[in-house]
């Protein structure tokens, strides 16, 4: 349901007034599993040692269709041949610590700026132990997108609560799995749940949530796995073409900001071995020519903001497996991303991967800012 109209700039300067809670959740309806979603077992998230205030509300009940499985399956596969074969590589462009450091510090945004945070954090209840507070409270986002939360239900936590006024929860399509969270200090004029032009509206809910502001939309996004063996590739394709047509129709009333893990590494220099994962889920021709497509292919052209920045720079990655000591060894891929309307572009003024962040999940989290 819209909320109450308010400019940007009004927004942006009552970040911390104390605004009403909006709280909206996604539950998907029960329905019939569908066979082009197969199921998949789940580990559970590895006990950490930091304390979590977490307190969960009451659980209500979702449906029965199944996401696709996730990167830590589909990407580790091939990487245990890569870490085999280069036992000796490291990665020289940034840290390689496997947990979250003890204390974090970025630098304090400008003013009339928004700051943008998107994270995969695996399981938002098991990040919560390893680390998630110590990296929220130091990037103190103005909106903070969350994949892969993995919750039953929203969450009451009130490091989240007293610091973001509106929260939206997009809850996976199975039970502690998948799932899109949004907070945010800014209210928006809208929000939006789904992909209005995929065939499964429904599905598409649980993984994408929307937010319109008065000169931008904001598109949080969780794109689905290809899978094992690409069992799930033509799902994708279809997935691909529908979010293609649903953005470039939000782009034609406003420019807009895409954030999230869009599971692709676009070109050669997003992954550390590119000669082996051409058949690897996230690095296929078809799903790197469908990202290719949407960025140059139209008359609307858009930008993956790090790139843009950061041109040629190899070795940063936002995704490890936890298998096979990848994060030490610097074999990763880049799968998470800010994309924004080429108009836009000249008010972006920082687009970032928090290279030493990882522990807390096994993506590190991305950060943009943008003039206001």
């Amino acid at each position: 349901m819209p909320v109450k109209r308010k400019t940007l700039s009004t927004a942006a300067s009552k970040l911390n007034s104390g605004a009403k809670i909006v709280h909206d959740v996604f539950e998907p309806p029960v329905d019939t599993e569908k066979e082009s979603r197969p199921t998949k077992k789940t580990k559970s998230s590895a006990a950490g040692t930091q304390k979590s205030n977490t307190n969960v509300i009451k659980q209500k009940s979702t449906g029965n269709k199944v996401e696709t499985e996730d990167n830590e399956k589909d990407y580790g596969i091939d990487m245990k041949a890569e870490a085999e074969n280069n036992a000796s590589t490291n990665n020289n462009f940034g840290p390689t610590n496997t947990c979250m450091p003890a204390t974090l510090s970025f630098q304090k945004k400008q003013e009339d700026t928004i700051k943008f945070a998107s994270w995969n954090v695996s399981g938002l209840t098991a990040a919560m132990k390893k680390g998630f507070e110590t990296y929220m409270d130091a990037e103190d986002a103005d909106i903070l997108c969350l994949q892969e939360t993995k919750v039953k239900g929203p969450l009451e936590i009130s490091s989240i609560t007293d610091r973001y006024p509106h929260r939206w929860w997009a809850i996976g399509d199975k039970k502690g799995h998948g799932g899109v969270a949004v907070f945010s200090k800014l209210e928006p004029i809208s929000v939006t749940f789904g992909v209005a032009t995929h065939s499964d509206v429904e599905y598409t809910k649980s993984r994408v949530i929307t937010l319109e502001f008065s000169d931008f939309y904001y598109v949080a996004c969780y794109i689905p796995n290809s899978g094992t063996k690409l069992k799930n590739l033509a799902a994708r394709m279809e997935w691909d073409i529908a979010m293609d047509k649903y953005l470039r129709q939000l782009d034609e009333k406003k420019p807009l900001i895409w954030a999230g893990d869009l599971n692709v590494a676009h070109t050669t220099i997003d992954l550390a071995r590119p000669s082996t994962n051409s058949k690897t889920a996230g690095f296929t021709a078809e799903e790197r020519a469908d990202f290719e497509k949407f960025l140059n292919g139209g008359a609307q052209k858009f930008v993956d903001t790090w790139r843009h920045f950061h041109q040629e720079t190899k070795g940063v990655y936002t995704y490890y497996s936890y298998r096979y000591n990848c994060r030490t060894k610097g074999i990763g891929w880049r799968l998470d991303y800010h994309v924004v309307s080429e108009r836009l572009l000249d008010r972006i003024i920082l687009s970032e991967i928090r290279s030493e962040c990882y522990g807390a999940s096994d993506h590190v989290p991305i950060v943009m800012i943008l003039k206001a």
